[in-house]
């Protein structure tokens, strides 16, 4: 018997590729079982938080919705504003705790999400690292490529290989993992981020992957021209302002416009801290040396 069509391989590897619109916009889809059209939900309201659209998420799931969106909703508050993020990390972990629904794959994927982003990576794990869904694997990836374990990484990456070798995020995580070990990864990276770019519509997360890639490799210019791109999709993404600045360093020309901006945009990037960092100890030193 044939396997059932899969109703929402467009929205879902839309979403995967950063097409957030896209998703939206593929979301019209009939004849849904009920947990389709709780993943169909989910899913859209996590491209709408993608884009920035907080509020309308907060306003749109109500109490009565099922675990899944109550959990994509708790992150939306979570990005909000700063002042919510203690009492959303809160009703997380009550929620984790709670017999009923801590093992829901969506709530732990919302928490791995937002563990990852407090950087309290072993928090995040704690929640992720049992799989049961391509997604949860892809994020133990990442979690595992943000703790420099790009061993742990790569027995993930095995365990997805086994479930769907060709899946959108088994080759994202291939492509993650071949950036993090570098040499002749590299190329083997980029080839994924070109097939997805003859494939599918090109998005700001394709450009990005592939200008990480350029940039690995020692082609700045090239690199260049896919992130303003990129920039012309988003003047404010943050992946790619950070880019824009390692790039144009490379290539001896002015960052501080893309500093400036992702300062304004995104205060709490790493490269902010961090430059924020150097600025500090710099004034210090010529403060003792006056």
């Amino acid at each position: 018997m044939a396997a059932a069509p899969d109703l929402l391989f467009t929205l879902r590897n839309n979403f995967y590729l950063g097409a957030y619109q896209a998703a939206i916009n593929s979301s019209d889809v009939a004849n849904l079982s009920p947990d389709d059209v709780i993943e169909r939900d989910c899913l859209v309201y996590r491209s709408y938080i993608a884009l920035g659209s907080y509020q309308l998420v907060i306003n749109e799931i109500d109490s009565s919705a099922a675990t899944p969106l109550q959990a994509v909703k708790l992150l939306a508050l979570y990005l909000s504003s700063p002042a919510n993020k203690e009492s959303s990390i809160s009703s997380l972990r009550e929620w984790l705790e709670d017999p009923a629904v801590g093992n829901n794959p969506i709530l732990r994927l919302i928490a791995g999400i937002i563990f990852m982003h407090e950087q309290d990576y072993n928090e995040a794990l704690k929640h992720t690292h049992a799989g049961g869904t391509m997604e949860l694997h892809a994020l133990n990836v990442q979690i595992f490529l943000k703790m420099h374990r790009s061993d742990y990484g790569e027995k993930q990456l095995r365990i997805m290989q086994q479930i769907d070798e060709d899946h959108t995020l088994t080759q994202l995580a291939n492509a993650w993992l071949n950036l993090a070990q570098g040499g002749s990864k590299i190329q083997e990276a980029y080839l994924i981020f070109q097939d997805f770019s003859e494939k599918y519509q090109m998005t700001i997360l394709i450009l990005n992957g592939k200008a990480v890639c350029c940039m690995h490799m020692g082609h700045f210019d090239e690199a260049e021209s896919l992130l303003l791109e990129a920039l012309n999709k988003d003047a404010k993404d943050a992946e790619t302002l950070a880019n824009l600045v390692v790039c144009s360093l490379h290539l001896g020309k002015p960052a501080s416009r893309f500093v400036s901006q992702l300062k304004l945009s995104h205060p709490d990037h790493m490269l902010v801290r961090s430059a924020s960092a150097a600025e500090e100890s710099f004034d210090r030193a010529v403060q003792a040396n006056a």
